[in-house]
């Protein structure tokens, strides 16, 4: 049986027996000074003084319900440690309890023994050996009843359950969680979505204040460069957190912004530990593809002197991933010249294919490539606290952090993409189709062509992200009534990225390609693509992107406590968010220049579908004299804006805890006004005329909250939450600027709009909940979000010289009346999302032994909701993006003191990822399932022996346009990961 301090009712828990030697760990707490602890509490049945003696203490407290029946307690009133205040508490009583670490062992007296709530009337004796529950199971009952604890709908991830594992990074802790999803890349968990909402609803804290992070993926057809509000987890390693709450519902108390929800991560703090500590961990990694071994390492060492406490982690590793498939550039309709295909196509294909007009045209995939994405990944954290903690009613913690992460990408790609390629929307050059397949969408899955000039890149990144933060927080208590809370934080993350680029192009080949409407399209050459003597110079480019994120946080808050039960919370922030960021971008075009230098060459040296000749890149920049090009005048036009954005919110909450005859009652209620200014700086389009520009723009309002939970007994708990929320718009859609995207088939100009109002929602939602002490839980909820404006993307395309851009940015050859993607946000009608959630864990503690240390934990999220898009004026209603009508996650484990193992699968179905474009509808990721599995074995108390395998399914990522014709852009695969190593406590 389990009470601990964190929950606010009675915890009837079952414990799983186990006997442990006196660890140091112990010693060291047992030794350390004893906090002292204020106390009032009336004499009351004992196991309601018990859970008082917690809340006040932050102990957990293990006994079982039969040895507390009938049991009452003393009066406890005065300043003393918790072994003292104990004893008073029980003193006279038929038990008695001693302190072990952070556990309260409760006895019968004249006995040495636990009760298990499975079975109250077996009792064991265990000698003199003291019981400490503790484990993998102990870490998932914590959590469940942590969320139990909770007025609103929150889940909570407690040190080892990320630890534990099978994760590289927080994205790919947090998918266990119910309602959440994550995106991945290079084999990694990136970015998380929140019951259906997308990583910019949701909004993540560090220690308390908001945070943001930037970083980039290797492939463009996933935003490569994230300058977005939203949070890139990739940047942390998951060791450095010892807790991690998600917040679904919204209080008036906390700060505005995350209608999906509120990440909240933890770092690790001195007083979270008895005294000296002290733990180094290690681990070999290496993927499938790659085949190369690398590092992760982690330390961490704490200690506390009287009344303060000092803490440093650090976290380390590299990993180097290959992930490798088909790609191509998007799909397009498409017309050939008459000479453009061959005698032997049919007349029925022949009149599609050449002079068609609007739905008849056929649609062909853009140089259908085959492609490789190499990155070594380099990641370091590095946490550090100072915390004053004199007693239970005064904390003061500064906390530093620093995170780094630096990925080193090389891409290579093959592909009909030359100066004759079959990129465009029109085919005229020297190419012929020979052969052609059509679907029942007019689209072309397979073809052969000849007369085609084929072009292999390689391009050679270096990208790193910086971020810093420095957090205080302190609260106190004034008097036994009044109390307070301030912080104040600054942090910042910095984006840098660079590159250079090589083409080699082989003119007039043949080939051919096939099932581009199966799970494996593949290529056929006319052609040795590995001849370096079939391959000459084309062109090269280089191109570098900063994006920097500031924020300053600050925010207070006083508590008064009305009446037992009753407490009214004020309180006030300001927060301050800068954000800058440039691309910069320089072209060289040697395409039919005769006298070129020979350049170095190689065959590709990753994995990828076939082999073929690319560019040497560094040999090629110094034979070329090329290098050290892109400064400020290479600006890429509208990619050069700023954005400074002020908030000032004040609130009023009431939070209340009482009974309703024999059903307890725990409330917040309450309201917050916020005030934003927004400032725009950058280059927009004025007519024709590219003009530099600053806008402002402001809005306010006032944000109700209401959450109530009703204890209907100890085990059954119901919730009822409602509120309104806001979210700032994506910081691309505030831009007073435009960014071009310049492709052989055209591009993309994607404007931003300062003047957006931002979304605003209505959330209603409830949940019914039964625990079953820490054998398990049971969760059904229900969740409606209404949102009164959503911003959505409006496309058109329209020819390149009639945007005001200059006609330079086009590449060689390029016709300036070329069609365009004009993508611009608008302010839409709205949208909704409604959703159930399913939630449990058992511990199957009632099977015969070994059977016994089982258990299983899962849960299912479906969710469905929907926005208009505008293509070309029209709207048509889309999924919203990064929903997944269905996410599951489900985990079975059997956890012992000596040794455990586990599995896990992590599902959602396909998602919306883009409004699509050249007339998609849409873009989207198919569904996956992913299956992790890990395993540990205690050599001895202190040491421990892991292993993991993550992807083990080597499960690929497929992307594909438009939502009806599904047609392939991406087919990846990362491989599986393992890791193997060990932990030391000292």
């Amino acid at each position: 049986m389990i009470y601990t301090g964190r929950i606010s009712q009675l915890l009837f828990c079952s414990v799983a027996l186990s006997s442990v030697a006196w660890s140091p760990s112990m010693a060291q707490a047992a030794a350390a000074p004893r906090r002292q602890f204020d106390f009032n509490l009336p004499p009351q049945a004992m196991s309601e003084a018990l859970l008082a003696f917690s809340r006040v203490t932050g102990l957990q407290v293990a006994t079982s319900p039969a040895m507390l029946n009938g049991l009452r307690s003393n009066r406890l009133r005065g300043r003393m440690d918790a072994q003292e205040a104990l004893r008073q508490l029980t003193a006279g009583s038929a038990v008695g309890g001693r302190i072990i670490g952070d556990t309260v062992i409760l006895e019968r007296q004249g006995h040495n023994t636990v009760a298990d709530a499975a079975d109250p009337a077996s009792v064991d004796e265990l000698d003199s050996e003291e019981i400490v529950v503790s484990g993998y199971r102990e870490s998932l009952s914590r959590a469940a009843q942590l969320k139990k604890a909770a007025t609103g709908s929150r889940e909570v991830i407690v040190a080892q359950d990320i630890a534990a594992f099978p994760d590289q990074n927080l994205a790919e802790s947090l998918q266990r969680v119910p309602g959440v999803a994550i995106t991945r890349d290079s084999g990694e968990g990136r970015q998380i979505s929140l019951r259906g909402l997308g990583a910019d609803f949701t909004r993540t804290q560090l220690n308390g204040m908001e945070v943001l992070t930037n970083t980039s993926s290797g492939l463009d057809s996933r935003s490569s460069i994230s300058r977005s509000r939203s949070f890139d987890y990739s940047i942390f390693a998951s060791e450095l957190f010892n807790e991690v709450t998600v917040e679904k519902s919204y209080a008036a108390e906390q700060d505005e912004g995350g209608i999906g929800g509120t990440i909240g991560l933890h770092t690790a703090k001195p007083f979270d530990f008895g005294g000296l500590t002290a733990v180094v961990s290690a681990k070999a990694q290496s993927n499938q593809y790659s085949e190369t071994v690398t590092p992760r390492l982690v330390g961490l060492i704490s200690n506390r002197w009287g009344d303060f406490g000092a803490l440093v982690s650090v976290a380390y590793s590299t990993a180097d991933t290959i992930e490798f498939g088909y790609r191509n550039w998007n799909w397009s309709q498409i017309n050939f010249g008459a000479a453009n295909v061959g005698s032997n196509i049919s007349a029925p294909d022949r009149a599609l294919l050449v002079g068609a007009t609007g739905a008849n045209r056929v649609w062909n995939s853009r140089a259908q490539t085959y492609a490789s994405w190499f990155n070594k990944r380099e990641r370091l954290g590095v946490t550090a606290a100072l915390q004053y903690h004199p007693d239970e009613r005064t904390d003061v913690t500064l906390d530093v952090l620093y995170g780094k992460l630096t990925n080193n990408r090389e891409t290579d790609v093959l592909g009909a993409a030359g100066t004759n390629g079959v990129s465009a929307n029109n085919v005229t050059g020297t190419q012929v189709l020979t052969d052609v397949t059509l679907d029942s969408f007019n689209s072309i899955v397979g073809a052969s062509f000849s007369g085609v000039d084929m072009r292999t890149e390689t391009r050679r990144t270096v990208d790193q992200t910086d971020f810093w933060q420095v957090a205080l927080n302190g609260r106190t208590d004034f008097t036994d009534n009044l109390s307070g809370t301030v912080l104040a934080g600054w942090s910042k993350s910095s984006f840098g990225s660079s590159y250079d680029q090589v083409y080699l192009e082989s003119v007039g080949q043949s080939y051919s390609f096939s099932g581009m409407n199966t799970a494996n399209p593949r290529n056929s050459y006319g052609f040795d693509v590995t001849d370096p003597t079939k391959w000459g110079l084309n062109g090269a480019e280089s191109r570098d992107d900063h994006i920097g994120s500031e924020f300053y946080n600050a925010k207070a808050e006083l508590a008064w406590r009305v009446a037992e039960g009753s407490t009214l919370k004020a309180g006030a922030a300001y927060k301050r968010f800068e954000n800058d960021g440039w691309q910069r971008r320089v072209v060289f075009n040697y395409d039919g220049l005769a006298g070129l230098p020979t350049v170095p060459t190689k065959i590709v040296p990753y994995d990828s579908l076939a082999p073929y000749i690319i560019a040497d890149i560094a040999g090629t920049f110094k034979v070329l004299g090329l290098g050290g090009n892109v400064n400020a005048s290479n600006n890429i036009a509208g990619g050069d804006y700023e954005l400074r954005e002020k908030t000032f919110t004040g609130y009023l909450q009431y939070d209340l805890k009482t009974t309703l005859g024999s059903v307890g009652v725990r409330a917040d209620l309450g309201v917050r006004y916020y005030r934003t200014t927004l400032d725009s700086v950058g280059t927009a389009l004025t007519g024709t005329t590219l003009t530099p520009v600053a806008i402002t723009n402001s809005y306010d309002g006032f944000l109700p909250a209401a959450n109530i939970a009703f204890d209907l007994d100890r085990s059954l708990v119901l919730r009822l939450s409602a509120n309104r929320n806001v979210n700032r718009p994506a910081l691309a859609d505030m831009r007073a600027a435009a960014t071009i995207n310049v492709a052989a088939f055209g591009g993309t100009i994607s404007a931003g709009n300062p003047n957006l109002a931002p979304f605003l929602a209505d959330s209603v939602e409830t949940s019914l909940e039964y625990y079953d002490g820490t054998r398990g839980f049971l969760a059904l909820g229900l969740f409606y979000k209404n949102m009164k404006s959503f911003i959505t993307a409006e496309t058109t395309p329209v020819p390149y010289n009639s945007t005001g851009f200059p006609i330079s940015l086009l590449l060689p050859g390029q016709d300036p009346a070329i069609l365009f993607n004009y993508t611009r946000p608008v302010n839409g009608a709205g949208a909704s999302i409604k959703g159930i959630e399913l939630a449990a864990k058992r511990d199957f503690d009632f099977l015969p032994a070994p059977f016994d240390r089982l258990g299983m934990l899962g849960n299912v999220t479906i969710a469905d909701g929907s926005t208009d898009v505008l293509f070309s004026g029209k709207a048509v209603k889309l999924p919203l993006t990064n929903l997944s009508k269905l996410s599951s996650n489900a985990t079975v484990y059997y956890d012992t003191g000596k040794w455990g193992v586990r599995a896990s699968a992590a599902m959602r179905s396909k998602y919306r990822w883009g409004s699509g474009g050249n007339g998609n509808i849409g873009e989207y990721i198919k569904g996956t399932a992913n299956f992790d599995a890990s395993a540990y074995f205690n050599v001895t108390p202190r040491f421990q022996l892991t292993v993991e395998a993550i992807n083990i399914g080597n499960e690929p990522i497929v992307q594909y346009a438009d939502k009806d014709a599904e047609r392939m852009m991406t087919n990846t695969a990362s491989g599986r990961t393992i890791l193997v190593g060990g932990s030391l406590r000292f």
